[in-house]
């Protein structure tokens, strides 16, 4: 796990996290391996609860003793390792452009988003649909504001989901925009920015 989440949760609780990984776990075990009391990892595991990275499972009896609470990670918990997303969509982009051309990468970018887009249930009105297009970009990580604009609206990304991407394969937000296509029914224009923090952008046109 990297450095900087051993900076934010503290290096016994990310600990907690990598046992919790490979098993699930009782206070017992935990205190046991991480060479702490029992009453000091119930804290630990009190805010790891709140904060929804991890979860109780069930309970097990141990020899002669009462039941004991069984934990695991959340989805949430696991998602907070280091993942080769990035490298593989980029290696994956960038071998598809290389061997298919850069035009048939962007229509497979594109029809992944339409696929993604597919699956957000149909909103009444345009509008509606926008903003069910900024929820569906925020549910993948994006960070947006919905900006009413002269001939529709705009959102206006404070981030990027594919940010680890986008930056050396700008195609990718070819994704995101075919996404965003799909919800509302409307055309939409691509205006992200690259830089050194990338972050979505997308005018959608009024009817």
């Amino acid at each position: 796990m990297s450095s900087w989440l051993q900076r934010f949760m503290g290096e016994t609780r990310v600990e907690m996290l990598r046992l919790l990984r490979r098993s699930r776990q009782t206070i017992t075990t935990l205190a046991d391996s991480l060479r702490l009391t029992d009453n000091a990892v119930r804290t630990h595991v009190a805010v790891l609860e709140r904060e929804g990275v991890v979860k109780h499972v069930g309970t097990q009896r141990d020899t002669g003793g009462k039941p004991a609470r069984v934990y695991d990670l959340t989805s949430e918990g696991e998602e907070l390792f280091p993942k080769a997303y990035a490298l593989v969509l980029g290696g994956l982009v960038e071998e598809i452009a290389r061997s298919e051309g850069e035009g048939r990468a962007v229509e497979l970018l594109r029809a992944v988003g339409r696929r993604i887009g597919a699956g957000v249930p149909a909103a009444e009105g345009t509008e509606a649909r926008v903003k069910a297009a900024a929820a569906a970009l925020r549910s993948l990580g994006g960070d947006l504001e919905l900006i009413p604009a002269e001939g529709g609206w705009r959102l206006k990304g404070y981030g990027c989901p594919l940010s680890a991407v986008t930056a050396g394969r700008p195609e990718v937000c070819a994704l995101a925009q075919a996404l965003v296509e799909e919800i509302t029914g409307r055309p939409v224009t691509e205006c992200c920015d690259r830089g050194t923090r990338p972050r979505c952008g997308f005018q959608v046109a009024a009817p």
